[in-house]
């Protein structure tokens, strides 16, 4: 009866979603007629641009990694209804720090030395959610705010370390040095920049969402997240549940960026990060703090980027117009309005 129930409102979920899709969909096309001169090129590019060749289309892929990591980090914190708001911070840290080790080890064994480097970079990433974790269970601070704060003093204090100390003075960017060669992962997908860390996200997805749903510790985080009071008369360690979560949340951010670093860039450039945790947020959202519904989120979201960034390429398209689309579509896929009258015709109907 359970598992009956489970796959009837699997499938509502369903059909909300594709009715929001087709709808945010609609709403795109019509905005492009609004405001494009060549409506038909920008649309046939907007929607096909990202499948026109192996380039667009890997790099499509590509850039849906981190969002993947930032996306399970959110929605592990948002299960246990912690709100994490320094990823920005934390992916920029994680990736800093890989640099660091990788350039400090020159002569290392890339596998070993590649280990080491994104160890630390996602241990910074855990150090700083985590401190916003601690802080609201010792004093009572509001997380949301705490994170915050800290990713923004952060990201300054990496610029800095980027343009400064660790500038690589023969490049014309704001960056440090590259890394070794043995340090950066295979390419899967040539010309484009598409690597074996895709295969790393979907593993990380999997067992993100068995330790969420198939252990101790996830039922316990997913009862915290649902009823704090609850879960303290059922006998679980609340305060605990204020910092673990956003420990792994801040990990898997750290290691986001320490793997854009080792697949894509190999070198930290100055704010190359940008957008990665706030779309971090918007994925999980899509995705419903699922885990393994973040990968399908996190490619929708980078198919409808590299979309408008096609658009903008071989149309009149502009980035503000794209940005308008974007943000028509994203807030009709994670508003609840669609989905919520669906599932009020569908418990209408008589079983």
């Amino acid at each position: 009866m359970i598992r009956k129930k489970q796959k009837s409102e699997a499938a509502v979920t369903a059909a909300g979603l594709a009715i929001t899709l087709g709808l945010a969909f609609v709403i795109a096309i019509v905005l492009i007629f609004v405001l494009s001169k060549e409506p038909g090129t920008a649309i046939y590019q907007f929607f096909a641009g990202p499948f026109l060749n192996k380039y667009y289309f890997g790099n499509m892929l590509n850039s849906a990694i981190p969002l993947i990591f930032t996306g399970l980090g959110i929605s592990v914190a948002f299960r246990s209804s912690v709100f994490n708001l320094g990823g920005e911070g934390q992916v920029y840290s994680g990736a800093l720090v890989t640099t660091v080790i990788c350039l400090a080890l020159p002569q290392a064994n890339g596998y070993l030395g590649g280990v080491l480097a994104l160890a630390a970079g996602l241990a910074a990433g855990a150090v700083l959610a985590g401190l916003s974790g601690y802080f609201r269970m010792k004093w009572g601070t509001d997380e949301l705010i705490s994170s915050f704060l800290i990713s923004s003093a952060v990201v300054l204090i990496v610029n800095y370390f980027i343009t400064g100390p660790l500038d690589d003075p023969a490049s014309s960017l704001l960056a440090t040095r590259k890394i070794g060669e043995q340090y950066r992962l295979l390419q899967i997908f040539k010309p484009s920049k598409l690597n074996i860390s895709l295969l790393f996200a979907v593993i990380t997805a999997v067992l993100v969402s068995f330790i969420v749903f198939k252990t101790h510790w996830g039922y316990e985080m997913r009862v915290c997240g649902l009823n704090r009071e609850f879960a303290r008369y059922g006998g679980i360690n609340v305060s605990a549940y204020l910092v673990l979560p956003m420990v792994l949340s801040g990990a898997l951010h750290g290691l986001a960026g320490g793997l854009t670093v080792l697949g894509t860039h190999h070198q930290a450039l100055k704010e190359f990060t940008f957008g990665m945790g706030w779309n971090g947020i918007a994925v999980a959202l899509i995705a419903k703090n699922r885990p393994l519904a973040v990968i399908p989120a996190a490619i929708f979201f980078a198919y409808l980027d590299a979309g408008a960034k096609a658009a903008m390429l071989h149309s009149d398209v502009t980035y503000e117009i794209a940005a308008v689309i974007q943000s028509v579509i994203f807030y009709l896929v994670t508003a609840q309005a669609i989905y919520n009258f669906v599932r009020y015709q569908h418990r209408r109907v008589p079983a």
